[in-house]
This record gives C-alpha cells, sequence and structure tokens, in this order.
C-alpha cells in the first residue's frame, strides 16, 4: 500500500482512522505539555515518569487479573504520579538535585516494573497479558475509546493552560517573580505535572515506555527554534507532534514489520533536525550565514579603515590613490574592493581608487566607534 492509497483509506477504513487520529492527538497533547518540560529544564522527567509508569502497568494486571486498558493505565496514572512526586521529595527534603533524583527514581521503578513482568509472564496467563507490548509501544490496538480518552485529556489540558495561561507562562520564566505576585506555585507545578503524567499514560499504549519522553520532548524542542514567543512555540509544538504521529503512522502502515511507535519518534525526530539546522534564529545554517557575514562584514570595514587612513592625508577626500598601494594591507583583497564599490563606499578608475563622502563618513563612523571602545 502506498503512502497515497493510506490516506484515502484514512476516512474509510476504521483501524487506520482510529490509529491515526490517536496518534495525531498524541503529537498535539505531547506537543503542548512538553513545551513547559523544555521550558522547565526537566527534559528528563517525562523518561522518569514514563518509566515509573511501567510497575504501576503491571501491578494493576495483577489485581484485576486480566488485560483492561482502563484498569492498566489507572495503574500507570497513579505509578507515574507516586514517581514524580518522590522525585519532588527527594529534591526538597535532601541535597541531591534533580537530574540525579530523576535518574535514581527511572532506574529503581523501571527496575522493579521489569521484575514484576518476568513474575507475570511466568503466570498461567501470561499470554492473556500481553503487558511487554507497553514497553515499545503498539498503536494496531488502539480502539475508539482510547481516541476519545486522548481527546478528553487534550481538552481538559488545553482548558487549563487557557484558564492559567498568565500564572504558567509568569512561573516558568520568573519563579521569584510569580511568588511575589502571590501565586500558588506549588498548586501550579501540581497541575502541571498531573497533566504531563496524564499525557505519558495515554502514550504508553501507542508510543511505549522506552520512547515516550522522546514524544513529549522532541516535537516542543524543534518548537523551540523557531520561536521566543511561548504561545507560538507551543502551537508549533502541536503541529509537530500531530505530524510525526500521522507521518509516522501512515509510513508503518505502508511498510511491512516496521514498529508504528519508533517510526513516530523518528519522525519527530526529523522535524527536530531540521529545525536544529534550518531554523532563522537558532539554526546552525543561518547561524554560520551571520557568522561569515559578519566575519566579511569586519574585513571591509578593517580595508575601509585603510583607506580612510590614506585619504585623511589630503584635504581632497575624493583624491584618487593607486590600487596597488593597498597591497600593503594585510586583509585586502580584489573581492573586498569590489565589495567596497558595490557599496558605494569607493570609486574605481582602472588601477586608481577614491573614497566617496559616504565611504568617509562610514569610516568616520566607523572610526569613532573604535575610538569610545578604547575609552
Amino acid at each position: 500500500m502506498s503512502v497515497q492509497e493510506y490516506f484515502s483509506l484514512v476516512v474509510t477504513d476504521y483501524t487506520l482512522r482510529t490509529i491515526t487520529l490517536g496518534t495525531a492527538i498524541l503529537g498535539i497533547v505531547c506537543g503542548m505539555l512538553g513545551s513547559f518540560a523544555v521550558l522547565r529544564k526537566q527534559s528528563l522527567l517525562g523518561d522518569a515518569i514514563s518509566h515509573a509508569a511501567l510497575p504501576g502497568i503491571v501491578i494493576a494486571f495483577l489485581i484485576s487479573g486480566a488485560k483492561n486498558s482502563n484498569m492498566l493505565l489507572i495503574g500507570a496514572l497513579v505509578s507515574g504520579l507516586v514517581g514524580t512526586f518522590w522525585i519532588s521529595g527527594i529534591v526538597k527534603k535532601t541535597h541531591l538535585k534533580s537530574d540525579t533524583a530523576l535518574g535514581l527514581i527511572l532506574s529503581l521503578f523501571f527496575g522493579f516494573g521489569m521484575l514484576l513482568l518476568t513474575f507475570v509472564q511466568k503466570m498461567p496467563n501470561a499470554q492473556q497479558a500481553g503487558l511487554d507490548k507497553y514497553l515499545f509501544g503498539q498503536a494496531a490496538t488502539l480502539v475508539e475509546s482510547d481516541v476519545w480518552l486522548m481527546a478528553i485529556v487534550m481538552g481538559v489540558s488545553l482548558l487549563v493552560l487557557l484558564l492559567f495561561w498568565k500564572e504558567f507562562k509568569v512561573q516558568h520564566f520568573d519563579p521569584d517573580y510569580s511568588k511575589s505576585l502571590g501565586f500558588n506555585t506549588r498548586f501550579l507545578d501540581v497541575i502541571m505535572t498531573t497533566l504531563i503524567v496524564l499525557a505519558i499514560v495515554i502514550g504508553l499504549q501507542t508510543v511505549g515506555v522506552v520512547l515516550m519522553s522522546a514524544m513529549l520532548l522532541a516535537p516542543a524542542a524543534a518548537a523551540r527554534q523557531w520561536t521566543n514567543n511561548l504561545g507560538i512555540m507551543i502551537f508549533l509544538a502541536a503541529v509537530f507532534g500531530a505530524l510525526s504521529g500521522i507521518f509516522g503512522t501512515a509510513i508503518s502502515a505502508t511498510s511491512n514489520n516496521l514498529s508504528t511507535g519508533p517510526l513516530i519518534v523518528l519522525v519527530a525526530a526529523v522535524f527536530v533536525v531540521i529545525s536544529f539546522v534550518f531554523s532563522p534564529g537558532r539554526g546552525l545554517l543561518f547561524r554560520e550565514i551571520r557568522h561569515w557575514k559578519n566575519r566579511n562584514d569586519l574585513q571591509l570595514h578593517k580595508t575601509l579603515h585603510f583607506m580612510y587612513e590614506i585619504a585623511k592625508t589630503h584635504e581632497d577626500i575624493s583624491h584618487p590613490h593607486k590600487v596597488k598601494i593597498l597591497n600593503n594591507f594585510q586583509g585586502y583583497t580584489r573581492n573586498s574592493l569590489k565589495n567596497l564599490e558595490d557599496r558605494e563606499y569607493i570609486t574605481v578608475d582602472g588601477a586608481m581608487w577614491s573614497l566617496t563622502q559616504k565611504g568617509y563618513n562610514k569610516a568616520m563612523n566607523l572610526y569613532n566607534q573604535q575610538e569610545n571602545s578604547y575609552d
């Protein structure tokens, strides 16, 4: 099946429509909430929460005795919240930093979850469990009720962001100022953390424990390269997340033996790479272009200053001079002479050059700036 056939079947085929809608909504939710995790410099938080959810999934199965998706998600939610607040408690009650607490809880909960998973696989109903699918996700198991749950979480997240937009914005950019305004920062932290845990939990079935943190952070990291405006960043992150879900699902559906979750993450990684390279403000390509332009301008200014030192020895600044006199200047090139002429700083007549009034004024400004910098 080609990609074109896939998109034509999305409207009519129940399974494809469900998976595509589910992954797109998941991408939107992760993009919106992941933006705040990136801005709070808590990139490892998503990784810790997703791994902390694993023992909750297994314990929920052991309690219920059946693979009920709602029960498993509740177990993941409880376990994820416990792990998250343990991280917060460790940071506040001990001298350990947040990255140490995140790594500690991540390894502890994931190790405990893998131990429980090994125990479950030896049980008589192990085949019914299929809990190993939560490690890397299996989007094909999504049903309409899962999509509705994702849509509800997306709606709740959007509503909360709109209601507390000012508070979240101030808190994430200036926590101390937020406290001085009387905002309940503890309450805001709990709300945001709970929403992030919810986003991770609903994505475990699709992307899996191992890759869920990438789904949370990649769209936000890509969006951060394009703007300094929080609202625009959240919008772009949601778009990147949705497109990652749609195209990752499309590639998986049109190929054989390619898992949907890893492909979604890889597509999100492509958006990150493109953003890191081509974004106008922070992209590597435009940074190199600006560096080259600044270096070229600096070379031109040095050459112009050298010409100014020669021209000011005459009463008439337009007095012509031989081009070969510029050979005494180490930075002189034919290209720099052509660029100065194009900018109308000098005029060239055969083997002679002369400074224009515009070039003289520019050189005077550069000379004054240099003098002021020495002062």
